[in-house]
């Protein structure tokens, strides 16, 4: 019988090249928040798959952010050097067919003597797939790497080899979570989460940067719970962007989370969402860490 192996992986990369979509396929639960804007991670999560030969502790990292100086951005950055500090192995998530000076930033951020695996991802949506080959050969000339492993987080292709790959590189271990645990954060936490990716996926680019969320009430009564969050933005503009005509989107928002919640909790959820206006949070130290970003 081989050796159980259990260890953390840090899933990094550039902005919007799957980080959270493969690290939700890997585990095969929504933990981590997707989108197709860039720039939807803003704290780590953990996601844990357990096999009988291992435990995969997935360390989910924000894009390191190159665009913005606030203090919200720093916040997530400084997550991104911590997650890659405390890891085994790390699992470099770029998009296939492309690779550039954004991609090199994120590879010169990875200690010097940890393993470092390329995820070549979204190979499904390659026009010419001729060209893997010769891209996966210009990869491998980028520097000294564990190993190459092309996937599509979306379809599922290739994530067994990856995760044979990964399990190389684990020590010999006990189980750092519960056999029967999935993330290292708490339904509150993942409640928030579920707002802000409807956010993004209703409003897309109209929705300003600086938009965040707050739980203000979170309780379990049995199988049910009642939830009160507040959607946190710049400007009386955009809460009015955000809440919609006759306050349409604001109740989707709040129906298409709930559906998500009920889903992962197991368990009815009767949620309320308002939208406040709280001017400069995004470089507010104080409202930062009440919002779990320091």
């Amino acid at each position: 019988m081989s050796e159980v192996r259990s260890g953390q992986i840090a899933i990094v990369g550039r902005p919007n090249v799957g980080k959270s979509t493969l690290l939700n396929a890997l585990i095969g639960e929504k933990v981590s928040i997707v989108s197709r804007r860039a720039q939807t991670t803003r704290h780590r999560i953990m996601g844990i798959l357990t096999r009988p030969d291992a435990q995969y502790v997935f360390v989910d990292t924000p894009g390191f952010q190159t665009r913005y100086g606030n203090a919200l951005n720093r916040a997530m950055n400084r997550r991104v050097r911590q997650a890659l500090a405390e890891v085994d192995v790390v699992l470099f998530v770029v998009e296939a067919g492309r690779f550039d000076e954004r991609d090199r930033a994120v590879r010169t951020l990875v200690p010097a003597n940890c393993p470092v695996i390329i995820v070549a991802n979204k190979i499904d949506q390659l026009p010419d797939k001729t060209q893997l080959l010769p891209y996966l050969a210009r990869l491998a000339a980028e520097g000294e790497f564990a190993a190459i492993v092309p996937v599509s987080a979306t379809r599922g292709a290739q994530l067994e080899a990856l995760l044979t790959e990964t399990r190389k590189y684990l020590p010999n271990s006990e189980l750092l979570f519960s056999e029967d645990e999935i993330t290292d954060r708490s339904e509150r936490f993942l409640a928030a989460e579920f707002i802000r990716e409807k956010l993004f996926r209703l409003i897309g680019d109209e929705l300003p940067y600086t938009a965040a969320v707050e739980i203000e009430k979170f309780v379990v009564d049995g199988a049910l719970r009642r939830i009160s969050v507040a959607i946190l933005v710049d400007w009386e503009g955009h809460k009015s962007i955000i809440i919609g005509r006759h306050g349409e989107i604001t109740k989707r928002i709040a129906s298409e989370a709930r559906q998500d919640m009920e889903r992962l909790f197991d368990g009815r959820v009767f949620l309320e969402v308002f939208v406040k206006v709280k001017s400069g949070w995004a470089d507010d130290e104080r409202m930062l860490k009440t919002l779990g970003y320091e």
